[in-house]
């Protein structure tokens, strides 16, 4: 009988390093990952869960609220799980469409987050400058389609960055020094000519980001107009109370943001480690404080909360 010698050939792969100069920590380091990944799904699920249940919180507020939650769900597992495996089991290889896959899902969820802070402050501006017109101008089906909206935004800006990516030929050495897929980290190792690459990257980033943080610094400042106007000192603290939340949010988020992407294109003299934890930090913390932050902040749902916990 002829034998047959049939070889199966491996798709390519890259390797993520983790955090580079600190191989030796990676599984205590793993710890604070965890810790952070658990209290995110557990505070996330716990408002998700609670606003489903509660008839009285289907408003455009929390409804707008529960997206915030799953976008920070999809945020925090799109980065977390592949670093713990990398921490715990040393398991660095990638295959290139799904280090692909996830540059797409991480970026894209991450720029749905901020359209729905936009619109979160929106809400709040609509109902502080207009309480009358609150119900009219903003319905539950309304807030659905910006939803929607939001989302083809996205998908619509970022699809292109892997696309991109995917025509770019890679060098032998295919060693990514960073715990998920970053489009610039993976840029980098590419053979080929980035330019076009990294310049949408950047004006994507900071165009959009940008224009969206502008416009909640517009409504904010609209708030804060009307607020001065309102002569009862009691009615003031209470139109601002109904902003802490959201305003906590907003500058936990766009903060990390803009001080990661700054630190990761100009700071050339931080060590890699540093850009790597910076830019784990806005994918850890805002999911894991969000709940946290409306939970305590927001009347309402805080009571909502009490009732389920104290059952328990």
């Amino acid at each position: 009988m002829e034998a047959f010698n049939v070889t199966f050939s491996e798709p390519p792969t890259f390797i993520l390093m983790g955090l580079p100069g600190l191989e030796a920590a990676h599984i205590w380091i793993a710890i604070p990952f965890c810790a952070c990944y658990t209290i995110s799904l557990l505070g996330n699920f716990m408002l998700l869960f609670v606003i489903f249940k509660e008839q009285t919180l289907h408003k455009p507020m929390f409804l707008l609220l529960c997206m915030l939650m799953l976008a920070d769900i999809g945020i925090a597992t799109s980065v977390v799980p592949r670093a713990l495996f990398i921490f715990l089991f040393n398991m660095k290889d990638i295959t290139i469409a799904g280090c692909l896959t996830q540059m797409f899902f991480l970026h894209s969820v991450s720029l749905m987050q901020s359209a729905i802070l936009v619109t979160m402050a929106f809400d709040r501006y609509i109902a502080i400058c207009y309480p009358l017109n609150y119900a009219t101008i903003l319905s539950n089906t309304r807030i659905a389609k910006l939803g929607v909206v939001g989302s083809m935004r996205s998908v619509l800006f970022v699809l292109p960055l892997p696309v991109l990516m995917s025509r770019q030929p890679f060098c032998a050495n295919r060693i990514i020094p960073h715990t998920y897929c970053e489009h610039i980290a993976v840029a980098k190792i590419s053979c080929g000519d980035t330019t076009v690459n990294r310049m949408y990257g950047l004006v994507t980033a900071f165009v959009l980001i940008g224009s969206d943080l502008l416009l909640v610094v517009l409504s904010y400042g609209l708030i804060f107009r009307a607020v001065l106007r309102i002569s009862s000192r009691k009615a003031h603290q209470k139109a601002l109370n109904t902003c802490s939340a959201h305003i906590c949010v907003m500058v936990t988020s766009f903060t990390l943001f803009f001080f990661s992407i700054l630190t990761q294109r100009f700071g050339q003299g931080v060590a890699p480690h540093v850009h790597i934890i910076l830019a784990n930090l806005f994918y850890l913390f805002p999911p894991m404080l969000n709940p946290i932050i409306y939970g305590v902040k927001t009347k309402e749902l805080r009571e909502k909360v009490g009732k389920y916990t104290c059952k328990r």
